[in-house]
């Protein structure tokens, strides 16, 4: 019982931690919304985007941790990261160059 109760205490200081990470994003961006994404093993990848078109993301170490820390943090979730929600993401010329780059091997 002692082994439980220190994994949701360890659980919900990650839940707190990434919450305060994804409120801190919002408040620098004007706002933002989120998607979360299971990556297997590793967890869940939470993406953000700011009202500013600005992009972030973290990993939680699971998709229930991810999925608190979202509501805890207030913002807006989606299903999936579809065309309209995508759009929101604005890109510079550095991100253009490594897309670039990824493509002919660079």
């Amino acid at each position: 019982m002692a082994d439980t109760q220190q994994v949701d205490a360890r659980a919900e200081r990650k839940v707190a931690k990434l919450a305060r990470e994804i409120s801190a994003f919002a408040k620098a961006h004007g706002g933002a919304e989120g998607q979360v994404a299971h990556i297997g093993e590793r967890g869940a990848r939470i993406v953000l985007v700011g009202e500013d078109g600005g992009w972030g993301d973290l990993v939680a170490p699971s998709a229930e941790i991810a999925g608190k820390a979202v509501e805890k943090s207030g913002i807006t979730v989606h299903e999936s990261f579809d065309g309209e929600f995508a759009a929101k993401v604005k890109t510079g010329a550095y991100e253009w160059k490594r897309m670039a780059g990824i493509q002919v091997g660079g």
